[in-house]
């Protein structure tokens, strides 16, 4: 019955938001995302580009998967310091922290393991080779030079290959444009907390750069029940780096390092576990264009490293994950006004990954080849369909062959959109499930492949001269062998016939079934006001109909903005609700609901500086999203920011 309130208020309150509504364009677009016409009603207004959806940047209204956007104006209206505390927000998505601030954070889409999200930042993929499931952590993920984020739901394996059967996550940093400018922010608050963050950016017509660097700092509290404080720090830089020294011909370059650390419990012991981490990563594109513009080329080489080293009471161990990747794309547009005055798209793919990891004495590598190609048609303005396939040709494992087909169709004159899409996607297992030792337990080099096929059709509809919008969409995704820990006990229980160990990775027999529904709603009610809302209702079940692990059943959110003082001051309220859930199948017991609020404001003193302040978890809401670990209470931050323009 409590759930059951939630969902009434969660669905009345989505009756007056709206996700974003495309403006009529041809179904290709520029290659520069649009920026919002009025900053203050940025999160009221879906951003017109779409460029993750397809190989080619979309009009919004052109997509027929299911995308959600995030912007720097969104980002920096929160205050959020760690992206995935805004995730939370997104419908079909499920975020999972081992603990406080700098722990674990796994992000699950449309019920799928963590390790089916593919995350790129900047066109680089960036899940580490050497974790367990290839997952990508995002606790050391800070916010504050990203642009905007685009999440895509479904299976994307068509476009992106492996990793890609829950959805993928594509993350811009801030792109130098305009004058010179100088950032810089500062925040204090409770748990010791501590922030701090500069840059320097601006470009021209020939040229951009952006320069930045933040820091994150938390004494925290003790993890496990105890008086031992578990602290985390990160230091973050990045650069961003574009020349075109000639029409049609552009170079960019774009990296970014993080170091941190992070101070845990070998929950329920409070002991001083700890992992060191280091990631780099970069990516340089050369890009070129004939035909004003309508053939397009683009040769790219991408590098990332992550290096862990845990140390906790069982002693110290070495992680080392490489990804590298070369690609070449290649675009083509044209149309044919005489016939149905479409527009169409074509494009071919063709990409080399190499995966390494290490860890003590095992070493191991695999490398795929993967050719893609996608065809984009829209017809009258009104009818946008898309088809693209894959093939991938893997050194170790069969090769596999994926597809994705996609359908919009907008009716102007009543403000409706039907969308829907179709795919196919594939996980490969990790070089850690196939050669990584646990302890007595050996490798299995016989893991298969996990594959999945999932489908989608929503209708997005607004209102009041598209003031008010609503999206409901519904999916169903069938993976099948997936790949779990096949621990005693369990009811995935295997015994090795020869040695009789009894913990091994190895796949699930069937095929599971995850179904559910999206609800989304964005809003300007009057001027100076935001109101958005989302409701998600999973249900996910094993190949023998019982309830997959760490899957909530219901998820909502709402969040209310005001900006006023003639957009001097504002507020924003975010209250996010997580439904109850089982743990893991080896520790079968429901993890209660909880509520977080959190509170937001800000000033301008001028143009150029600004203070703010938030409380989060205003409530003071006792919840543990892992059972065991702990996570902090009410807690109070303030700060300043200035942005100087130089060289005047």
């Amino acid at each position: 019955m409590k759930f059951l309130t939630t969902g009434v208020l969660a669905l009345s309150l989505v009756l007056t938001v709206q996700p974003v509504r495309a403006q009529s364009a041809p179904g290709a677009a520029s290659e520069t995302p649009a920026e919002p016409a009025n900053a203050g009603q940025a999160v009221a207004q879906l951003p017109e580009i779409v460029v993750s959806a397809s190989r080619i940047p979309l009009r919004a209204k052109a997509v027929g998967s299911a995308v959600t956007v995030i912007t720097a104006e969104e980002i920096e209206r929160k205050q959020v310091r760690v992206l995935s505390d805004l995730l939370r927000e997104v419908p079909g998505i499920a975020v999972h922290r081992s603990g406080t601030v700098g722990t674990l954070t796994a992000v699950r889409i449309r019920g799928s393991e963590h390790g089916h999200t593919l995350v790129l930042i900047d066109g680089v993929k960036v899940n580490d080779p050497s974790s367990s499931g290839a997952i990508y952590n995002f606790a050391d993920l800070l916010a504050g030079d990203i642009e905007r984020v685009e999440i895509l739901r479904g299976p994307q394996s068509g476009l992106y290959g492996s990793d890609a059967i829950g959805g993928v996550i594509h993350i811009t940093t801030r792109k130098g444009q305009g004058p010179v400018t100088a950032n810089a922010s500062v925040e204090g608050g409770s748990f010791g907390t501590g922030s701090v963050s500069a840059g320097i950016r601006g470009g021209g017509r020939d040229h951009h750069f952006s320069l930045g660097a933040a820091g994150l700092r938390a004494s925290g509290i003790s993890i496990a029940a105890g008086d031992e404080k578990d602290g985390y720090r990160n230091q973050t830089y990045s650069a961003k780096l574009g020349l075109r020294p000639a029409d049609g011909l552009e170079f960019e370059l774009n990296g970014r390092y993080v170091k941190a650390r992070v101070e845990t419990d070998n929950v329920p012991a409070d002991n001083d576990d700890r992992t060191d981490s280091d990631q780099a990563m970069g990516r340089g594109l050369l890009k070129y264009s004939l035909f004003d513009g309508d053939w397009r080329h683009a040769l790219g080489a991408a590098v990332q490293r992550k290096r862990r080293t845990v140390v906790s009471s069982w002693g110290t161990t070495e992680y080392d994950g490489r990804k590298t990747r070369f690609d070449y794309e290649t675009n083509l547009f044209f149309e044919t006004t005489a016939v149905a005055d479409a527009s169409h798209a074509v494009t071919f793919v063709a990409e080399q990954e190499k995966d390494s990891q290490k860890s003590g004495a095992t070493a191991s590598d695999v490398a795929n080849y993967g050719y893609s190609g996608e065809y984009q048609l829209g017809v009258w303005d009104q009818l946008h369909l898309s088809g693209s396939v894959r093939h991938d040709d893997n050194e170790r494992f069969k090769d596999t062959t994926t597809f994705r087909v996609t359908a919009a169709y907008v009716v102007e004159r009543s403000g409706t959109r039907f969308h829907g899409g179709y795919g196919t996607g594939v996980k490969n297992p990790t070089l850690s499930h196939l050669f990584q030792q646990f302890g007595r337990v050996g490798p299995n080099p016989d893991v298969e492949p996990e594959e999945s096929r999932g489908w989608d059709i929503g209708v997005e509809q607004s209102l009041m001269e598209d003031r008010l919008s609503l999206d409901v969409t519904y999916f169903n995704n069938r993976p099948t062998s997936l790949i779990y820990w096949n621990d005693a006990g369990t009811p995935y229980d295997w015994q090795d016939p020869e040695t009789g160990d009894d913990d091994f990775y190895d796949n699930l027999e069937g095929t599971s079934r995850i179904r559910g529904l999206e609800l989304t709603l964005r809003a300007t009610p009057a001027e100076g006001w935001n109101l958005s809302a989302q409701y998600t209702y999973t249900d996910a079940k094993d190949p023998d109909g019982q309830p997959l692990p760490r899957r909530a059943e219901h998820v909502a959110s709402l969040n209310l903005g005001y900006s006023f003082a003639g957009g001097k001051a504002g507020v924003d309220l975010g209250i996010d609700y997580n439904g109850k859930q089982l743990n893991l199948a080896t520790d079968p017991v429901m993890i209660d609901d909880f509520v977080l609020v959190n509170v937001a404001a800000g000033y301008k003193l001028g143009r150029q500086v600004e203070l703010f302040g938030r409380i989060d978890n205003l409530f003071d809401e006792d919840y543990e999203e892992i059972p065991g670990y702990r996570t902090t209470g009410i807690g109070f931050h303030a700060g300043v920011r200035g942005t100087f323009e130089l060289f005047r």
